[in-house]
């Protein structure tokens, strides 16, 4: 989404210094195999064979634009919470296996840890890569971890959980799959290439061993960068522009309302953010029925290009007491973009980061399909759950969503450098 897109620190591959870690085979960046690969190709092609590559080394084709972004790995923050969205996703849910405690955790992490460093660097992993992003750059790819509420008790760290991460309440639109909800760790993966991202998710898995099995996990996707003729907020599978009002970093309250405060509590939570994931499927049978003016009453909002039906563009403040010639709001009093707005929910704010899901067609032609709602804040008690409750009441969109999975996770601050993500809660 344009509001949401915030970069992170990129580095196109042709910029950076090549690796100092001196290892050679299977250990060559995914960067210098595709210059090796292209080299080769051109010297095939020529006259004379390894005579040819002798006299005149061929260049590497470059990489294009989309493959060569990076997002940093080591930072302040994890990566994939501020970063721009991405054309896939993965987000997938782990228990620890029976037996398995702190010790057990801490290794994993440290190991998940440097396998996402070394992908989101365009390097392979450092065990039994499985070649399938050898050609192919870092794609933007961000790997972010967090920790669910039963994560403390099974490796006896109850005192170091945080209150912000007490269950969420009941919502009268949960129609909720426990089996596909919660978890002891999450890991949410985006990348612009889906190789790229199968590779990242299935190094992660396998990182797991013995230690950990998945609980659930699903498959999202968002526009691919580059697919609009212009940079414009994303939309969704029911056709509207999503994500106009979020907050941006430029606001001076951005960091509070996102992001634990570095002398915030639990420490170890310093520069961390809370994530809440929920899979909200999309009758869109239903939906596709309305007429378009129809839809727009429902969200607030103009279909085509996102402005508040109160006039203007997609960014001018909507006017909630406008009214028509018969003395009606123009943005109904149950709309969608109404009673989602801050100054409509005690201030209550959000990053939302979502990501599109199709998981095929039912018996009956009815598409599975919706938003794997992704949302960032320092504390979910002032932030998802007042809008939630808000919306509870009476959302003129409630019709046409079903809320089937839910999940609340403590997401740390970044790592340093030579440290791994979560090393301050196993190691404090």
């Amino acid at each position: 989404m344009a509001d949401q897109s915030i970069p992170e620190a990129r580095v196109p591959l042709d910029q950076r210094a090549p690796s100092d870690s001196g290892s050679t085979g299977r250990d060559i960046s995914r960067r210098r195999l595709l210059g090796t690969a292209g080299a080769s190709g051109l010297v095939l092609g020529a006259a004379g064979g390894a005579a040819g590559y002798a006299a005149r080394p061929a260049e590497a084709t470059p990489l294009t634009s989309l493959g060569a972004g990076q997002a940093m790995f080591h930072g302040k923050h994890q990566p994939g919470i501020t970063s721009p969205t991405q054309a896939r996703g993965h987000l997938v849910a782990f228990d620890l296996a029976p037996g398995a405690g702190r010790k057990e955790a801490a290794a994993l992490l440290r190991r998940w840890s440097e396998t996402a460093r070394r992908l989101m660097a365009g390097e392979p992993a450092a065990q039994d890569d499985t070649d399938v992003a050898t050609d192919a750059g870092p794609s933007s790819l961000t790997v972010t971890f967090g920790f669910g509420h039963s994560f403390f008790a099974r490796t006896g760290l109850e005192k170091q959980r945080p209150v912000a991460l007490d269950p969420l309440p009941d919502f009268s639109s949960d129609q909720l799959d426990k089996a596909r909800g919660d978890g002891d760790l999450w890991v949410q993966i985006g990348a612009d290439d889906a190789l790229v991202a199968f590779h990242a998710l299935r190094a992660l898995q396998k990182d797991a061993g013995s230690a950990a099995r998945v609980r659930w996990q699903m498959n999202g996707f968002n526009r691919s960068p580059g697919a609009t003729a212009h940079p414009m907020t994303a939309r969704n599978l029911m056709g509207q522009v999503d994500g106009t009002r979020n907050p941006k970093p430029s606001e001076p309250d951005f960091d509070q309302r996102i992001f634990v405060p570095g002398s915030g509590e639990p420490a170890w939570m310093a520069n961390g953010s809370y994530a809440v994931v929920r899979r909200i499927r999309m009758l869109l049978d239903d939906w596709e029925k309305l007429s378009v003016t129809a839809q727009e009453d429902v969200i607030g909002r103009r279909k085509a290009d996102g402005a508040p039906l109160s006039g203007g563009g997609e960014t001018t403040e909507m006017d909630l007491e406008k009214t028509d010639a018969e003395g009606g709001l123009v943005v109904p009093i149950n709309a969608h973009a109404r009673i989602t707005r801050p100054d409509q929910n005690g201030g209550a704010a959000m990053l939302r980061r979502p990501f599109s899901f199709h998981d095929g067609i039912d018996a009956d032609g009815v598409p599975d399909a919706g938003l794997l709602f992704v949302c960032w804040q320092a504390d979910p008690l002032r932030g998802f759950v007042p809008v939630q409750r808000k919306l509870d009441r009476g959302d003129a969109l409630s019709p046409f969503i079903r809320h089937e999975a839910s999940g609340l996770f403590a997401v740390p601050g970044g790592a340093a450098e030579g440290e791994y993500v979560g090393q301050a809660l196993l190691e404090g």
